[in-house]
């Protein structure tokens, strides 16, 4: 079950001060809970414009953090789990910073790409609004490259310069990083944001037939190195159908609004619609660092003609009631509210969007852990946080409202509580019972369903009912099967 058990993403920094305080978590309060990590950004700045997704140096350890040792400890008897940042790199960066300097005779200005680069006779205003981009406006700032003015690619900040994966030097780049990931005992690597890098005139330059060959590329290097892949990737839940036939692994990005769509409009029915046709090798999410993915479940203009898996309205519907449920403080957070701005996404924690309803709340989490996947539960949603407005204040980043710095004592506090307490349960149930070695079975009628899983005589099942927020978790054990988890008892609940 090691790899296939749940997996903990969270910063390193955020939840427990380091490198070394996550493994002691890991080992200590959360044993037996996760048989994976997937630690976000420990590169340095690990603290940056992005939250480390804008590396200086991608293949060192941010020495505040610890070191490769510790990243090697902390793969010790569990799968970890590292980005690798395909799309761009820190406008700081020493190679871009000799761009910056020498222009075109930097050695390493064929790996960053201009405006001139994708379309070296001019783009015309029909190329530039063809391109997808997932925050407002043009893709490009103006930059000074060795004393001459030039239009840098940078699809999500000024901060953030994107790589020409056409140069031999950016593979160079890259495979540098995939060498230290590997070498480091990082055994799966998750493709960040690399949709974008297939950059071609005539295209909307998002998930291009480039975008494959570049990713599969990364693939037979992860492979040829003992390491799997996961690709992250938000659009169309049909992409994501396409991708997973290709990779490792993939996100079901579209589980989280759907999950929530179900326990707010007591409606079941598009949830099972992508039960019956979502893809097995997954890595399903509720909350995530970004946020609470919408365009995964809608029509997409990447798509046109094709209906999302919920109509508009019913979109509309639910992202008010993910604002209502939060007292209004998600919508401070997202939309024009809110800087470093996504357009298909809305910023709240999981707990918030759900109204803080401790049995709403877990019954989300279960649903999650016995969906077919990997499930990787997000250090603020185990913890069951509220949106962190104190944080958006100080930053005006939209999506720090889900990402809290949590001191020892709120961690050791929110270990008493009970939906945390029941998550806990849930998840070393999840991690250990050898039903989950075997086959899903899955039955909706009307707000009612059931999740099992079945192996031989092993058995762990769900029932629950979206329109109240009842469950029951029952699992075999030595006496058979027995009441594991009921939405009465979360705070006592104890593994089979």
């Amino acid at each position: 079950m090691t790899h296939h058990g749940p997996q903990l993403i969270t910063y390193a920094d955020r939840l427990a001060g380091d490198l070394p305080g996550l493994r002691a978590l890991l080992d200590g309060a959360l044993a037996g809970a996760f048989t994976g990590v997937h630690v976000l950004p420990f590169y340095p700045p690990y603290d940056g414009a992005d939250a480390g997704f804008d590396p200086r140096d991608h293949t060192q350890v941010d020495p505040r953090l610890g070191t490769w040792d510790d990243v090697r400890g902390l793969a010790e008897g569990r799968t970890v789990m590292a980005d690798v940042i395909v799309n761009h790199v820190s406008a700081d960066s020493e190679r871009f910073r000799d761009v910056r300097e020498r222009g075109d005779a930097s050695p390493h200005a064929p790996m960053f790409l201009t405006l001139g680069s994708v379309f070296p006779d001019g783009a015309t205003e029909e190329d530039l609004a063809r391109v997808y981009r997932p925050r407002p406006g043009l893709p490009f700032t103006v930059m000074t490259l060795g004393g001459r003015r030039r239009v840098v690619w940078t699809t999500f900040t000024p901060d953030q310069v994107d790589l020409d994966l056409r140069t031999p030097q950016a593979w160079d780049y890259l495979t540098s990083v995939v060498d230290a990931l590997t070498a480091g005992g990082v055994t799966v690597l998750r493709l960040d944001a690399v949709g974008y890098t297939g950059k071609e005139a005539g295209t909307d330059c998002f998930m291009t037939p480039a975008t494959d060959a570049y990713t599969e590329r990364i693939v037979e290097q992860a492979h040829a190195r003992g390491a799997q892949v996961l690709v992250e990737v938000h659009g169309h839940h049909t992409q994501q159908i396409e991708i997973a036939r290709k990779v490792d692994l993939v996100y079901d990005f579209a589980l989280p609004p759907l999950v929530l769509h179900a326990l707010t409009a007591h409606d079941l029915d598009p949830l099972a619609g992508w039960l019956a046709i979502r893809p097995g090798n997954a890595v399903t999410v509720l909350d995530t660092h970004d946020g609470i993915g919408i365009v995964d479940v809608g029509p997409s203009d990447l798509r046109p003609g094709e209906p999302g898996l919920l109509a508009p309205e019913k979109i509309d519907a639910l992202v008010e009631h993910i604002h209502a449920n939060s007292g209004g403080t998600s919508r401070q957070a997202t939309g024009a509210a809110a800087s470093n701005l996504d357009l298909y996404q809305v910023n709240c924690t999981f707990y918030d969007a759900l109204a803080r309803d401790d049995r709403r709340y877990l019954l989300a989490r279960l649903m999650q852990l016995f969906v077919p996947g990997i499930p990787q539960v997000y250090y603020v949603g185990l913890l069951a946080g509220s949106n962190d407005m104190d944080l958006l204040a100080a930053t005006g980043v939209g999506r720090d409202v889900n990402r809290h710095h949590f001191t020892p004592d709120e961690v050791a506090d929110a270990l008493t509580r009970p939906a945390v307490r029941g998550q806990l349960a849930a998840l070393r149930l999840r991690s250990s019972h050898p039903a989950f070695d075997g086959e899903f079975e899955w039955d909706v009628d009307g707000t009612r369903g059931c999740f099992a899983w079945v192996s031989g005589e092993a058995r762990a099942t769900l029932t629950f009912d979206v329109s109240d927020g009842t469950f029951q978790v029952h699992a075999t054990g030595p006496e058979g099967e027995q009441p594991f988890l009921t939405d009465t008892d979360t705070a006592t609940a104890t593994p089979a």
